[in-house]
């Protein structure tokens, strides 16, 4: 059984490459967070705030790629969970024909955000994740914690040097609400995993 979710959140911080966005199944409460890199998770942001590109980025140029080849994008299935992995398919529609692609989550829902096509999860999915697999569960709750610990040296070193009057001298105030706002942002994100990891004891 395929499970219907929506994007629930999404937290960026510059200072690290490994970014978490949140899905959450639509009629219920259960809610998983996914490890993506920064570029997909910034295309997810921009695609989600309707930001337009004088060209089109990489994954503009897949769908308007879909597009003039007369496809339109039916879903995106999450389908498995494989060594800590998500493995997911694109289903495109093309004359009358449906075709399944495999593609990263990342990716996936980067192409759906901004458009009709759902986003789906399969329950054997949310099994190994909530708890069915405890080894699969390990796993993930062990990757929450390192980039817990992650986020935790990366917001001392940034309060240091915003700590630091020399530092916050030699720049603009304009840098320097960006800094703060990275801090916050940070913060807001490692809060968030703290309270899945709470959560999934």
């Amino acid at each position: 059984m395929d499970i219907p979710v929506e994007l629930s959140r999404i937290l960026i911080t510059e200072l690290g490459d490994s970014q978490i966005i949140f899905l959450k199944e639509i009629d219920g409460e259960r809610t998983f967070p996914i490890l993506i890199g920064l570029f997909e998770a910034k295309a997810i942001d921009d695609r989600l705030k309707g930001v337009k590109f004088p060209r089109p980025l990489t994954h503009d140029l897949l769908a308007n790629t879909i597009s003039a080849m007369g496809g339109t994008m039916e879903k995106v299935l999450i389908s498995d969970l494989r060594d800590h992995t998500f493995i997911a398919s694109l289903f495109i529609r093309r004359d009358g024909e449906v075709i399944e692609i495999d593609a990263r989550p990342s990716d996936a829902i980067a192409l759906a955000t901004g458009t009709p096509a759902p986003i789906f999860v399969a329950e054997k999915v949310f099994e190994l994740i909530m708890g069915s697999g405890p080894q699969t569960r390990q796993g993930r709750l062990e990757l929450l914690r390192q980039r817990s610990e992650i986020l935790a040296e990366q917001i001392r070193l940034l309060q240091e040097m915003l700590d630091d009057e020399s530092f916050r001298e030699s720049i603009s105030q304009d840098e320097a609400d960006g800094y703060f706002q990275q801090l916050q942002q940070m913060r807001t994100e490692r809060q968030a995993i703290m309270e899945i990891l709470n959560r999934l004891k």
